[in-house]
């Protein structure tokens, strides 16, 4: 198994997008980046910490590949927009690519690369690149997040499509549908 970690605003769109990714063991919501040992949500939204909302993600290499994380991540997110997703708003919901070696970050630099070069974006990608920091679970509460709160306005309005992209855009990617 190997890891992968990824910041593309808030991490319950994170987390459920990658739970439905074939190939993916397990992924943890938490805090990367940051200059403060084992920050709490509270201290993490005051954009004091240094910390992006992230997740964690375990996946099986030999089902699919790192690359293929980051043509789903850089899809359901938007990376051109600096410090914000939607209306979500401040330095804990930037984009942001952790890497955990340097493939990872040649793999990132060089996707990144492809998408500008294809014009994929009508804006510069701001995607921040960076070694991996400590990561820290955030509290259970955040765990599985979507799957519990389907019914909640802010799952609806801004998960939902996040997901549906997932299954409509990486078929052969995404897990069959309960």
């Amino acid at each position: 198994m190997e890891k992968a970690i990824l910041a593309g605003g808030c991490f319950w769109c994170t987390e459920a997008v990658f739970q439905r990714v074939k190939g993916v063991e397990k992924v943890r919501s938490g805090f990367c980046g940051g200059h403060i040992k084992n920050p709490a949500y509270r201290e993490v939204v005051t954009q004091r910490t240094g910390h992006a909302e992230a997740v964690e993600i375990t996946f099986d290499s030999s089902v699919v590949s790192f690359k293929e994380l980051l043509m789903v991540f850089f899809a359901t997110h938007d990376p051109t927009t600096l410090n914000r997703q939607g209306h979500d708003v401040g330095t804990h919901y930037r984009s942001a690519v952790f890497y955990l070696n340097e493939s990872q970050k040649q793999a990132t630099l060089e996707y990144i690369e492809h998408l500008t070069a294809t014009k994929v974006f009508e804006n510069p990608i701001v995607t921040d690149v960076a070694p991996a920091t400590a990561f820290y679970p955030a509290d259970a509460i955040h765990d599985d997040y979507y799957n519990n709160n389907r019914q909640q306005g802010y799952c609806q309005y801004v998960i939902d499509p996040k997901v549906k992209k997932l299954m409509t855009s990486f078929k052969e990617l995404a897990k069959d549908e309960d």
